[in-house]
């Protein structure tokens, strides 16, 4: 039996097994495009997730003018979610209770490349830079963003399974384009006053650097305690796991990479056959 066929029998039976069936399979013979121009290659096991679940609404903060840093962050040269296929799937399945329930998620962030980690640590360390203070993080100095755990060196993101995600009730309304330069609000303000977002009121808007973001804090009550819960247990049925400072914050376990940092940028998956491949 021949490498290629004992190759495609593989294939045959994963496919079989419905272990591919949620996204398609990548040729042997391939490798991204990003490789070609000297990027880091993409792993075999990232997909995205609009090719896995087309449903999830995905608002990609980090590719836009509306983050913290005050400007797009390094290495999101497409608003695109990238993730490794079980961490994807796991939200596909856990959409597809959702929906039943009226809302669907939508993510902010998922794979996050450490130069992106790199570009928060430089605006950190900058005190002069102030441009977003008064929206994301208004009561806390940024000599405190390390010590107080908001900023730090390393980022699960940048293993694959980990994204930040909220709730979105259905029809989802539109989200307004961020205008750079115009007034800022509170991201702890109440949900009528801060920028306008879509998802439901969950206490504090994404990238809150304040306490009143802990899933727990005692002080989010009602409406938006209810919506908190609803995500976590949800997503935690499905294998994610909360970090308690964040309550948009979930990380599938067990991770595909739970010890590499990956650095390739955030873009659409474009594959070209490898050099000396059979066409």
């Amino acid at each position: 039996m021949t490498g290629r066929t004992a190759g495609a029998r593989r294939v045959a039976a994963a496919l079989a097994a419905g272990a591919l069936a949620l996204s398609p399979a990548v040729p042997p013979d391939v490798v991204p495009a990003a490789a070609a121009r000297g990027e880091p290659p993409v792993p075999r096991e990232f997909t995205e997730l609009r090719a896995v679940d087309p449903t999830i609404l995905q608002e990609m903060r980090y590719a836009t003018e509306h983050t913290f840093v005050g400007g797009p962050v390094d290495g999101y040269r497409e608003p695109v979610c990238l993730l490794t296929r079980p961490a994807a799937r796991a939200l596909h399945r856990a959409q597809t209770r959702l929906l039943r329930r009226g809302h669907s998620l939508k993510v902010y962030d998922c794979y996050r490349p450490q130069r992106a980690v790199d570009h928060f640590v430089r605006w950190a360390k900058d005190p002069a830079d102030e441009r977003m203070k008064a929206e994301f993080h208004p009561r806390v100095d940024k000599s405190r963003l390390f010590a107080d755990g908001y900023v730090a060196e390393r980022s699960g993101h940048s293993r694959g399974s980990t994204v930040d995600v909220t709730l979105v009730r259905l029809p989802a309304a539109p989200t307004r384009p961020y205008v750079p330069g115009e007034p800022l609000v509170d991201c702890a303000a109440p949900r009528e006053e801060r920028f306008p977002d879509n998802s439901v009121d969950m206490g504090t808007g994404f990238d809150c650097f304040d306490t009143l973001s802990h899933t727990d804090d005692p002080r989010v009550r009602g409406a938006a305690r209810a919506n908190r819960d609803l995500l976590r247990g949800v997503l935690a049925a499905e294998g994610f796991v909360n970090l308690p400072e964040e309550w948009w914050h979930f990380t599938y376990e067990p991770e595909e990479f739970p010890d590499t940092y990956f650095d390739f940028p955030v873009e659409a998956l474009r594959w070209r056959p490898a050099p000396g491949s059979a066409p």
